[in-house]
């Protein structure tokens, strides 16, 4: 009975060490029925046979797939074989000890390679994650790597302190949003006009068509830069060809080792809209005429550089020397042409030319309309147009179907869109010092001699180039240190909403952790579409720059870091154009900004956040485009945008 009752214990021993593992435990249990359906034992054991996976009849016991059947089953073993079989049954128990033993031992090993095959996936799992969600600093391919560390770079540690405060008593007060609005009642007295035309405009129109059969000849323009410096040259060369009675080819985009971008005009914009809602204005062709295709441009001297031309020239200096060579040659090409023609004087027609090319000719091809509307919808978690800038940049792909999400509001979730320009490129040409020590130094001056050599030449030839005194006079860009700072003075909560564009931040984690401590609701186009829909746009940085063009024009509230940038010039000029009154942009005054930041060690928080407001609102003031600046950023000007009568304004 005692030893019947031991080898019982013993296969459930074994059993159990099997459970598992469930393919060993299924293999020993069929090895061991195997031979226990032979054994015998005595009559007097309440359980007389083993059995595996065979019909039975009698009480059933299991043992992960061996079956215990009762002595009912079984056939009856003869007293004189009894102390036979008791030796064989010792034996087959020690080997049935060594074999749990070792399949024991190998189950042993099964699980703990499993549980550390889980934990090092799960730890990758968590590196590639973090490491996807860093800001890394990419310099198109230059060859440098800036490591990203985890302490943060500080440059006002005290305010920060007093930041963190603010926002923690900030929570219950008033909605930032509705704080930060444009004067509304001022703002929306202007309206686009652009497209509008008059009867003057009409009998212009008829004109200009008469003088297409007998132009002057043709412009070529290879522009260059990104997304919005091309978008400026071409509307440039639109009211240049219109100027001198040209017939405008459709421009070519210049590949450029910064931007490392391909594109051409049609992989971004629509080429027929374009030519279509200009051919009253100016004839624009889509190649040149084949008899022209083969001159050497250079060496007949059609060929001008942008450094041939001084930046802003008058129209009187396209009309004494660009016009002569048109008129002997046939054929102009301006290589590299930029922001090259001045912004006054110029002929209100013109003026007005320019003004339909940027707000109203530009239309995103399908493809950048398709995935912008993805991208708002999720952002907003919302499927209806908010806006007339949604119809204007998204066309008929406006959301349609509604993102089940965190909404539970039925409103569009409200969010503020931040370009913050703080790209190698940017930090790099400023010559600003940013706390990142010799090394930081050391880094951006490689850079510059391989991507900026003119500007190396000029720095070794004026010993002037003081870090300390180009901050003084606002010449460089916000750090997000900086930008954290600005926002927190505004009143803007911690859980707000935060749309990054311009997400390749030099110096990476550690230069954004200043604000993403203040600011953790920060997200980018990447947290938002999958890597299958951004496939198409890899690689080419343009059609990047366009998506992020969408999301900062339609959002509730814009903030810049540095009004210089291009696209914070244009989506600003965008807004003012087509946001009717209700697009709000924030954009601070660098000089102003850096004169306050430099009382960092006595400044006290309600003095800091007074200061800070008030050169935002003075800076959010509705006025006339003043004399010399640029209409595509100001577009509040005659003949571009045009100011109700206050009797019209009863009607709007």
């Amino acid at each position: 009975m005692g030893e019947s009752r031991e080898f019982r214990n013993t296969l459930a021993l074994i059993t159990n060490l099997f459970a598992g593992v469930p393919s060993l435990s299924q293999t020993a249990a069929r090895w061991m029925g195997r031979s226990a359906s032979r054994m015998y034992l005595s009559q007097k054991d309440p359980i007389s046979c083993w059995r595996l996976g065979l019909e039975h009849s009698g009480k059933n016991y299991s043992y992960l797939g061996v079956q215990l059947l009762t002595r009912k089953s079984c056939q009856v073993l003869k007293p004189s074989k009894t102390a036979a079989w008791g030796k064989r049954r010792a034996w087959i128990c020690k080997q049935l000890r060594m074999v749990g033993f070792v399949f024991g031992l190998m189950g042993s090993f099964f699980l703990l390679d499993s549980v550390m095959l889980t934990v090092v996936h799960h730890i990758s799992f968590r590196n590639g994650h973090f490491r996807s969600k860093e800001w890394q600093m990419q310099d198109g391919g230059s060859g440098y790597d800036i490591n990203v560390e985890n302490t943060e770079k500080l440059m006002y540690e005290r305010l920060i302190k007093l930041a963190h405060t603010a926002l923690a008593k900030n929570e219950l007060q008033e909605d930032p949003f509705s704080q930060w609005k444009e004067p509304y009642e001022q703002a929306s007295s202007w309206k686009p006009c652009a497209d509008k035309s008059s009867s003057t405009d009409k009998s212009s129109s008829v004109v200009h068509q008469e003088n297409v059969m007998n132009g002057s000849g043709f412009i070529l323009v290879s522009a260059n830069g990104g997304l919005n410096q091309q978008r400026v040259a071409v509307c440039n060369a639109v009211a240049i060809a219109a100027m001198l009675n040209a017939s405008l080819v459709l421009p070519k985009f210049l590949y450029s080792s910064v931007w490392k971008d391909k594109s051409q005009f049609g992989d971004i914009y629509q080429e027929d809209y374009f030519i279509n809602l200009l051919k009253d204005d100016v004839r624009i062709i889509k190649e040149l005429p084949f008899h022209l295709q083969s001159l050497d441009l250079e060496s007949i001297g059609s060929q001008v550089s942008d450094m041939d031309i001084r930046k802003e020239s008058k129209p009187i200096y396209f009309s004494k020397v660009i016009r002569p060579l048109l008129l002997r040659n046939g054929v102009v090409h301006f290589l590299g042409f930029g922001n090259r023609l001045a912004f006054d004087p110029l002929p209100a027609n013109l003026q007005k030319l320019r003004c339909k090319c940027n707000f109203h000719a530009f239309k995103f091809v399908p493809r950048i309309q398709e995935i912008g509307s993805l991208l708002l919808k999720r952002i907003r978690k919302y499927n209806y147009r908010v806006s007339e800038l949604d119809k204007q940049l998204l066309g008929n792909h406006m959301p349609s179907n509604l993102l089940v999400g965190n909404n539970i509001s039925g409103k569009p979730l409200k969010y503020l869109a931040l370009h913050m320009r703080f790209e190698m490129d940017m930090v790099a040409y400023s010559v600003c010092d940013f706390g990142g020590g010799a090394k930081e130094r050391r880094e951006l001056q490689a850079y510059r001699e391989i991507h900026f050599p003119t500007l190396v030449t000029r720095m070794k030839e004026n010993a002037s180039f003081s870090p300390a005194e180009l901050r003084k006079l606002g010449r460089c860009p916000l750090t997000p240190e900086e930008a954290a700072l600005m926002l927190s003075a505004l009143g803007f909560k911690q859980r707000t909403y935060i749309y990054l564009a311009g997400s390749d931040i030099y110096g990476g984690r550690s230069r954004m952790l200043p604000f993403t401590t203040l600011y953790p609701n920060l997200v980018t186009k990447e947290d938002f579409l999958t890597p299958s829909e951004l496939a198409p746009f890899r690689n080419f940085s343009s059609q990047l720059a366009a998506l992020d063009f969408i999301a900062c024009a339609t959002a509730d509230v814009f903030a810049m870091t540095d009004s210089g940038s291009q696209l914070s010039s244009l989506v600003t000029g965008f807004r003012t154009y087509h946001g009717r009154g209700r697009a709000p942009t924030l954009r601070p005054n660098k000089k102003r900004f850096a004169k306050i930041l430099s009382q960092n060690g006595t400044l006290e928080w309600i003095e800091f956040e007074e200061r800070v407001r008030k050169m935002i609102e003075e800076n959010q003031r509705v006025q006339v485009r003043p004399r010399g600046r640029s209409i595509y950023r100001l577009p509040r000007s005659p003949g571009c945008m045009c100011k109700a009568s206050e009797r019209n304004l009863e009607h709007l």
